[in-house]
């Protein structure tokens, strides 16, 4: 394999719903020899669409196929479902895929949900040591890595503690550290980190650059979070449905694909958000939509001309009110580059709206020819101030997107794009007596 550290060929997953095993121990058993020994499974059935429309079965991943070199730092994007852990589970043998094989090179160190691998019982200070014996590393090697594992975790004061008595972000802060401290070739990240306050995200981060850069370890990275996707891998792919929808080496185009291209009709960006009534529940705020439209209420439809002003459109369902609370949307261009923030707490506090409980409209103007040409994203943000997020962009907010061509200004040098992010119109003036 030479500097491959992982290859995968036409790896599929399939799951019986309501079914977990052959039904014999001994079809049991041929199904994982062969599996074990590379053969063809017995008790499976033949042909390609052997399970199609077959309702008790479920394929989460179907035929996929792909090389990781070592040292790369790999994004694994998708939505809800579409078989992103599954994948990081057959990688860390944690679960034996139905099809296809795995050539990993080196030892694995695995995050996939907080808690994977310690025992309730045993304090913070003997999981260390049995994380450390189930990756095969000698006591003293242990030893030489405890001071750095404890510190870097932040938790000395509970270290000698029982897990069990630990919150999700301590038990997340010392898996973390184990494995990142630990000997391993590949660290594979599922979105626990999510569970991490900021400043641990931060560190995490830094963290796992510097092992693929420095240390030559492989990096496999799953989060919902693509600032963090975008800051710490350098390639990756997105699944979709259980099979690899779009891959590059340039991250920037994962990521730039998932918001933008990964639309039923990319010539008909989604101006509309509508909740499903799934969304995560909160004690302030029930998001009911999110829309663009201009200053007539009508819903944008395809490319929009910048000589008129557009709206954010966010309506809701107002449950508490809090002293605290924020609302706003964040927008984003094609590229996923932040261009601002906004919400209804930027003027004096005098100038605020007014909240009041039940069903309400917040609409925000976005002034005409203040961007410039392209595609761009709005995601919806409400919190209470510096206190806890109800919906977070990049991590559960729904987003809206729209597309400015044309109209920038009445010059006829720049009846187009210009350069840069923003194409404001700002006065100027001329002066000779000075």
């Amino acid at each position: 394999m030479s500097d491959i550290a992982v290859r995968v060929e036409h790896l599929s997953k399939m799951y019986r719903l309501g079914v977990i095993n052959n039904g014999t121990l001994w079809q049991d058993l041929q199904t994982f020899f062969a599996l074990k020994f590379g053969k063809e499974d017995p008790n499976s059935k033949i042909g390609e669409n052997k399970y199609s429309g077959d309702k008790d079965h479920f394929w989460a991943l179907k035929d996929i196929s792909f090389d990781i070199k070592q040292g790369d730092r790999i994004g694994i994007i998708g939505k809800n479902g579409a078989g992103k852990s599954t994948l990081l589970k057959i990688l860390s043998r944690i679960t034996a895929p139905t099809e296809g094989t795995t050539k990993i090179k080196g030892k694995i160190a695995s995050l996939l949900e907080v808690g994977t691998g310690f025992h309730g019982e045993l304090t913070g200070r003997e999981n260390i040591y049995l994380n450390g014996a189930i990756l095969g590393m000698k006591k003293r090697r242990i030893d030489e890595k405890l001071d750095q594992i404890i510190e870097f975790s932040g938790i000395e004061r509970h270290i000698d503690t029982p897990v069990k008595r630990y919150s999700s972000g301590m038990f997340v802060r010392l898996a973390f550290a184990v494995a990142a401290h630990l000997d391993s070739d590949i660290l594979i990240a599922d979105e626990v980190l999510a569970v991490g306050d900021a400043e641990f995200q931060k560190r995490a981060l830094g963290k796992m650059q510097d092992l693929s850069t420095g240390e030559g370890r492989t990096v496999f990275f799953v989060s919902h979070n693509m600032q963090a996707v975008e800051k710490l891998c350098n390639n990756g792919f997105i699944l979709q449905n259980g099979e690899i929808f779009f891959k590059s080496d340039d991250i920037k185009m994962v990521i730039k694909k998932y918001f933008f291209y990964d639309q039923p009709d990319y010539n008909t960006l989604q101006c509309e958000w509508v909740s499903n009534g799934k969304e995560p529940d909160n004690q302030y705020f029930k998001p009911l939509s999110l829309f663009i439209t201009d200053s007539d209420m009508n819903l944008l439809k395809g490319a929009n001309s910048n000589k008129k002003d557009l709206w954010v459109n966010i309506k809701g369902i107002i449950k508490n009110i809090d002293p605290a609370f924020c609302i706003g949307y964040a927008l984003y261009n094609e590229d996923n580059l932040l261009l601002y923030w906004s919400h209804q707490t930027d003027v004096s506090q005098n100038d605020w709206p007014k909240l009041k409980l039940g069903e309400c409209l917040f609409r925000s103007r976005i002034p005409k020819r203040f961007l410039n040409e392209g595609r761009y994203r709005a995601e919806l943000f409400v919190s209470l101030h510096n206190i806890q997020w109800l919906f977070q962009p990049g991590v559960n907010s729904p987003s809206v997107y729209f597309e400015i061509l044309g109209g920038l200004s009445d010059s006829p040098y720049f009846e187009t794009g210009k350069p840069g992010i923003l194409c404001p119109i700002l006065p100027w003036e001329i002066s000779q007596n000075f």
